[in-house]
């Protein structure tokens, strides 16, 4: 989730059809969306009527003790873990398809940092266990034309990219626990991106896929205005 964005937005409407949003309706839906923080999913979807159709379609959210958890899909993704797959393709010598316990074999690291939301709340001291990005993509041979990685959550339609230097930033995780326990389907399980240096939409919960790419693209909140490049602090209207 985002905010602290200026001028028109372009998003997609019902049918596939584009509508462009001003910037009071766009910042009217993210103060809608944080409000809703308080009433809850059922809240939401009982005043969404009164907001815009743009922001019904955004993202319900609902809450749990100590975070804010946001969802662009009616269902959170559920894990399953004799069946669950992580696919490494794109621009690779070889894909590479890891399940559950294949993961958890990788050499692991734990760290401590502090999440940060764009729409302004932080989570400080946040204990992540899990892998390198280096350790899932090394194997799969990456092209060197392959300047950027594509992460593809199960939550359908949410995506995003990361360039190459930003991946390979020493903090950069693709996380199966925090504090101590396997993730929970609202952070994620079994696996999501953290980057602790962005705000929290760049760290893709349920990572199903993760794809070699040419370049960065817009992933789901930037196509509905949101920076590409979402250092905490430098970005989405923060420290202009």
């Amino acid at each position: 989730m985002s905010g602290g964005v200026t001028g028109d937005r372009r998003v997609p409407g019902q049918g596939g059809h584009e509508l462009r949003v001003g910037r009071g309706v766009f910042l009217g839906t993210v103060v809608a969306g944080v409000s809703s923080l308080v009433w809850g999913k059922a809240g939401w979807d009982a005043v969404s009527r009164f907001v815009t159709p743009v922001a019904a379609d955004l993202a319900p959210i609902l809450p749990t003790s100590g975070w804010r958890i946001y969802s662009v899909a009616d269902h959170m993704p559920t894990f399953e873990p004799a069946s669950w797959r992580l696919t490494v393709g794109g621009l690779v010598g070889r894909e590479l398809t890891l399940d559950y316990e294949g993961l958890r074999a990788l050499p692991s690291v734990e760290q401590v940092s502090t999440f940060h939301c764009v729409t302004g709340w932080t989570v400080r001291d946040v204990r992540w266990k899990g892998v390198r990005l280096a350790e899932v993509i090394g194997p799969a041979q990456p092209s060197a034309s392959a300047h950027a990685l594509r992460f593809v959550s199960a939550e359908v339609p949410y995506d995003d990219y990361l360039t190459h230097a930003q991946a390979a930033l020493p903090d950069v995780l693709l996380a199966y626990e925090m504090d101590g326990k396997p993730l929970s389907r609202g952070h994620g399980a079994p696996l999501r991106l953290v980057i602790p240096e962005m705000y929290g939409y760049k760290s893709v919960k349920w990572v199903q896929r993760i794809e070699l790419v040419p370049r960065a693209a817009d992933g789901y909140w930037e196509e509905l205005g949101y920076d590409r490049n979402a250092w905490v602090g430098r970005s989405n209207g923060y420290g202009a």
